[in-house]
């Protein structure tokens, strides 16, 4: 089962506690902008076999968003931080490298 670790209350919840919210680190579009870029947004996901960005909400907790990166074949969790950074913190970024030699990087 998938355990994560709130970064706001401390938590360790399991997946059954948790909403999941798709993919992390979403460029959004507003108005005026083209229907290809709002279809992008609404349709193009990223569903890779290793490192995955997520949003994760802590439905039966603190109620707060936050992010996750995680293996989506081992489940394996690298990390949480909070839902209002831009990107992924880089002591993250260096964990995740440090496991997965191959990695080839955020973006």
């Amino acid at each position: 089962m998938l355990t994560l670790t709130c970064p706001y209350c401390g938590v360790k919840a399991e997946e059954t506690e948790l909403a999941p919210g798709g993919e992390a680190h979403l460029k959004r579009f507003g108005p005026g902008a083209t229907d290809e870029d709002f279809e992008g947004y609404l349709f193009a996901r990223k569903n890779p076999k290793g490192v995955h960005f997520e949003r994760w909400r802590h439905a039966y907790g603190c109620g707060k968003w936050f992010l996750a990166a995680r293996d989506t074949a081992t489940l394996e969790v690298f990390g949480t931080y909070p839902a209002q950074s831009t990107e992924p913190p880089a002591d993250l970024i260096a964990k995740i490298k440090a496991k997965r030699p191959g990695w080839e990087g955020y973006k």
